[in-house]
Parts: structure tokens; C-alpha cells; sequence
């Protein structure tokens, strides 16, 4: 079955948002800075969420660095591309720091009951200003080896990992949330180089999720990665022969555009292989989508989002770790400081 993910305007849930929320359709929330003034606050809205759907997965984009929504009272996160700088290239000690900061993220929102936060980011970087130091490294194989210390200690604290954003988007110099984007590199350069980590953390089992680019890839293909059957079908789940969920990235941004309205754009999402589809900033196209669009019918192979919830007794013995905790937050505050200064 396919599923919607949606947002929320504000510190509460408002009597239409809890109408919306329990349409059949809805699988989850994502969450935004504007949906956080505290942590005592946040807690409330989670449980108020959690009132009305107790299953509906929650989930928010903190990844570290300029992408993290929750500040006040949330240990502050360095950005991935600046743990390896700040080991000085020790690529082994920047593992074992990638690791103990995947901890920690996944940690302070479990604890919380936000059981996603969409990441690590796959991206190799290279020229894209909207991923940059998103990205662990220009190295792919550098990537694959930070991120997936990243993700154990994600894991350890009970939180499944997405990875995002399918092939690749770190050469691509368009923000799809403001532009359409198109990358005219062959399909060699492509697969070999930017598709690697996927490739890797794929065939070792280590991604529940995978979010696609909203990038036109047109050496290969003349659709967006989040619309393609070829990047989803042939591509994600027949040569690397991935099993988990395919999110779309939001709907709303400029870069899916391609595929008309939010109709139109939800229908060639789900056609092309997405099972939860996110509407991002714009309540009538969420509503639009659960009063006129024919949701399909279909009994997916795949593993549904509820595989993607939180692993509560891992979340338990984590949080009786608190020296590990706070170790972690003494290390996010070191790279921090570090990077500021180089």
C-alpha cells in the first residue's frame, strides 16, 4: 500500500490537521523548525500525534550541520563534511566519531518518540551548493565508509537509517527545491562514482530507506530519479536489489515540477516505484491528495514504513547509556568548534 507523509503548520495539531491525519492514507509526519520551540513543547506534539494515529511514522530532516531543525535543548551537530577535517584525515578515528555523532542524533529525537530522521546523506560532494558539507566527503569510497559508522551508531540507539538522495545529487550546481536540475554525465561516470555508496550500503544490508533525487539524469534517463521506473524498478530494486521503502523527496519543490500538479506529480511518483510520498509545505495539496487523487490498490513486496519505526527495546537500553550520551555531545561540541575555526 501507498502511503502519504504530511506536515504540520504549527507548535500543535490544529482540528483540521487531526482530520487529516487519521485518512487511511496518511502513513506519517515530517516535522520542521516551525514545529519546535522547546523540547518540552515538541514532546507534546509528538504525543498528541501519537493520540490520534499511535503508528503513524514520525520523522524530521537533522542531519547535522545547516540541516538540523531542533536546536534549543538538541545537542548541535556538526556537519558530516567536517568529522574527517577535523581527525585531520584519520579516517579511522573519523569513523569512530561518525559513529558515536549517529548515536547521538538518533538518541535525542528517539527519545522524543520522532522515530526518523532522514539520513545519512550519500551525496558525493563536488559542486552542488545544496549539498556541500551535507556530504561526508568527495571520496565515494570515503562516504561509504563514514556513513556507515554513521548508521551503526544510529542502529545502536534504535533508529533505521534512509539514504538519500538516489544516485546522487553532489555534482549537480540546481537546488531542485527552487529549480529544475539536470546532470548531463554519462551513465559510467554516474554509476561508478556517485551511485557507490548506494551501491555499497545496499548490498550490506544497511538502509531501510532510500529517498531519490528530484534530478534529471539525461544521459540515461529523460524523468527525474523520484519519477523513473528506470531508476527505481531497473536500477534501485533489480540491480541492487534493494528491499526497503522509497520516499519521494517532497512534492512540492520546484525540481517536481516536471510532473504537473500535485496529481499528477503523485501519480508518476507511486507509478514509477515510491511507496510514501511527501507534500511539504502546502496543506491543499495534501488535501487535494486525500480527497480527489485514486490512491492504487496494491499489496506491496516490499517492506512497509512500519519497518522504518523506531526499535523500542534498542531505544530503552540506549537510553540507559548516559556516559555514551554525553560523551557524544562533548564530541559534537569539539568538531564543532573545530570546523569554526579552520
Amino acid at each position: 500500500m501507498s502511503y502519504l507523509m504530511m506536515d504540520l503548520a504549527g507548535l500543535t495539531v490544529s482540528e483540521e490537521e487531526a482530520g487529516l491525519l487519521i485518512h487511511p492514507q496518511v502513513g506519517g509526519i515530517i516535522l520542521f523548525t516551525r514545529n519546535f520551540s522547546n523540547k518540552t513543547q515538541l514532546v507534546e506534539l509528538v504525543k498528541s500525534v501519537r493520540a490520534i494515529r499511535q503508528n503513524l511514522l514520525i520523522a524530521v530532516d537533522h542531519e547535522g550541520g545547516r540541516v538540523q531543525r531542533f536546536r534549543d535543548d538538541f545537542s548541535v551537530l556538526p556537519a558530516m563534511g567536517d568529522i574527517l577535517p577535523a581527525a585531520r584525515g584519520d579516517i579511522a578515528l573519523a569513523k569512530s566519531w561518525s559513529q558515536e555523532l549517529g548515536f547521538l542524533m538518533a538518541i535525542e529525537l528517539l527519545a522524543c518518540d520522532i522515530d526518523l530522521s532522514f539520513a545519512p546523506v550519500l551525496d558525493v560532494n563536488g559542486i552542488s551548493d545544496v549539498i556541500g558539507t551535507r556530504s561526508f566527503s568527495a571520496d565515494p569510497s570515503q562516504v561509504s565508509e563514514l556513513s556507515e559508522s554513521f548508521i551503526n551508531g544510529m542502529n545502536q540507539a534504535g533508529m533505521a537509517a534512509v539514504g538519500k538522495h538516489f544516485p546522487g545529487h553532489g555534482s549537480v550546481k540546481a537546488d531542485t527545491h527552487v529549480a529544475m536540475a539536470e546532470d548531463t554525465r554519462s551513465k559510467e561516470v554516474i554509476f561508478n562514482h556517485d551511485m557507490q555508496p548506494f551501491k555499497q550500503l545496499i548490498a550490506d544490508k544497511q538502509l531501510n530507506g532510500v529517498m531519490p533525487a528530484h534530478v534529471v539524469y539525461s544521459q540515461i534517463d529523460p524523468n527525474p530519479a523520484g519519477f523513473s521506473t528506470y531508476w527505481l524498478q531497473d536500477v534501485l530494486r533489480t540491480q541492487l536489489q534493494f528491499d526497503g521503502v522509497i520516499f519521494s523527496d517532497d512534492l512540492g519543490m520546484k525540481g517536481a515540477s516536471f510532473a504537473g500538479d500535485y496529481i499528477g506529480r503523485a501519480q508518476a511518483a507511486l507509478s514509477a516505484g515510491c511507496n510514501m510520498i511527501l507534500v511539504c509545505n502546502d496543506p491543499e495539496g495534501v488535501k487535494t491528495l486525500l480527497t480527489e487523487f485514486s490512491w492504487p490498490e496494491k499489496l506491496s513486496e516490499f517492506k512497509s514504513a512500519i519497518a522504518l519505526k523506531a526499535d523500542i527495546e534498542q531505544v530503552m537500553l540506549a537510553l540507559a547509556e548516559p556516559l555514551r550520551w554525553e560523551n557524544a555531545q562533548q564530541l559534537a561540541k569539539q568538531i564543532v568548534a573545530a570546523s569554526s575555526t579552520d
